[in-house]
């Protein structure tokens, strides 16, 4: 295992529902804390209209999430239609200075890179990584079930079917066989598409033994998030994890009168999605905003829906599926979510793994420091031998200022 540094690489009743709410506050008072007294202090200093007008100018001017590709649809063993793009490679002859920077001057192994999101994002979180990759190499991005532009799963608003991870490895498979059908795979999850990856492996181990040549867990576990503390002290996270799924499940049966509560305490849960995604204070504002957009745009019911699936999750035997393959393992430190020991307990599975650690980062890796992951993914499809010659990315992974890429 080899281990590099950032620095080093650049319906309930009425009563039961008046319940249900009361536990609530009580569970996110306890995660806002932090939040909101920096909330409270910017109330006093910024008025509420300006405040809107700023997250519009941001929505009206940031380019994160502009980016597309040619749309494709899959369908889950369930009837799911799931939304994917494709970014197929530059047919271009003259070589753009961006892949000369990146890979070299050599065309690429036609390998497609499938991209996996996590939790309450969709496709768009990638937008670094694939403005750096566009017409370098085919890239597929997609949406996972009840997330982006893919329909709600039908198992659970038909069934009622709880959402499992398993599921999410079938949805993937059912998008490789739309997308990318046959050829070299290179398969990069963060979160939640992390542990979509390790299902896939889990179900079908004979694709990745005859297909995948490489693979990129970015801010995920293999499991034991049950002992997560997303950095509370213990009596806070006991009380959290004792009430939280019961609170969940009641607010997904009044989805719309939760909508309205969290347009009306916007402010309040930026302050906790930034908490829980960045670890650098100053990032831009822009892409804060637009993870905010994600995470805004997921709906209460489909939150509740997936979260007891991350307690159940345990793909740790399936890591061995990738042995001998070239495995990227990356996350930031400072994750409240994920946790980089998950990272690290997964780089121990996979000696030949090169684990990447980023001190000043948090859940959202990819956005805050997006450099270092494309520049790592780079490197990673060069040890697979999908390109000839790895390069760091120059001007295309900065999360400063705004680039349309």
């Amino acid at each position: 295992m080899s281990e590099t540094s950032a620095g080093a690489v650049g319906g309930a009743s009425g009563g039961g529902w008046r319940r249900a709410t009361g536990v609530a506050g009580v569970a996110i008072g306890v995660l806002a804390t932090g939040a909101a007294a920096g909330v409270a202090i910017e109330r006093m200093t910024v008025g509420r209209g300006m405040r809107r007008k700023a997250r519009l100018a941001l929505d009206s001017t940031g380019p994160y999430g502009t980016l597309r590709g040619t749309p494709g649809k899959a369908y889950a063993d369930d009837g799911t239609e799931l939304y994917y793009e494709v970014d197929d490679i530059d047919p271009d002859p003259a070589t753009p200075a961006r892949r000369r920077r990146l890979f070299g001057r050599r065309t690429p192994a036609p390998v497609t890179v499938v991209f996996c999101h996590g939790y309450c994002l969709s496709q768009d979180s990638w937008h670094f990584q694939r403005a750096a990759l566009r017409g370098v190499v085919r890239t597929v991005h997609w949406d996972q079930r009840s997330h982006g532009r893919s329909a709600r799963g039908a198992a659970q608003v038909e069934r009622g079917e709880p959402v499992t991870i398993d599921q999410l490895g079938h949805d993937l498979k059912a998008v490789l066989d739309a997308a990318a059908p046959e050829g070299p795979i290179v398969l990069v999850g963060h979160s939640m598409g992390g542990m979509t990856v390790m299902a896939l492996a889990d179900q079908y181990p004979e694709l990745v033994r005859e297909r995948v040549v490489a693979v990129a867990l970015v801010g995920t576990s293999s499991g034991r998030l049950g002992e997560v503390n997303f950095g509370l002290p213990v009596a806070g996270v006991n009380a959290v994890r004792r009430v939280l799924p019961g609170v969940l499940k009641a607010l997904g049966q009044r989805a719309e009168l939760v909508e309205k509560g969290r347009r009306a305490t916007a402010d309040l849960f930026a302050g906790i999605i930034k908490r829980y995604s960045f670890a650098t204070r100053d990032v831009d504002p822009a892409v804060a905003r637009f993870a905010e957009r994600m995470i805004e745009g997921t709906p209460i019911d489909v939150v509740a829906e997936y979260y007891p699936a991350f307690g159940e999750h345990d793909k740790t035997e399936a890591l061995a599926h990738f042995a001998g393959l070239p495995v990227l393992v990356l996350a930031g430190v400072q994750d409240l979510v994920t946790p980089s020991e998950h990272s690290e307990a997964i780089a121990d599975l996979l000696p030949d793994a090169e684990l990447v650690l980023v001190p000043d980062a948090g859940h959202l890796v990819m956005l805050e420091h997006p450099e270092v992951v494309t520049d790592r993914l780079a490197d990673l499809l060069t040890r697979a031998g999908a390109v000839p010659a790895g390069a760091t990315v120059g001007g295309y992974g900065s999360s400063s200022t705004a680039q349309p890429g």
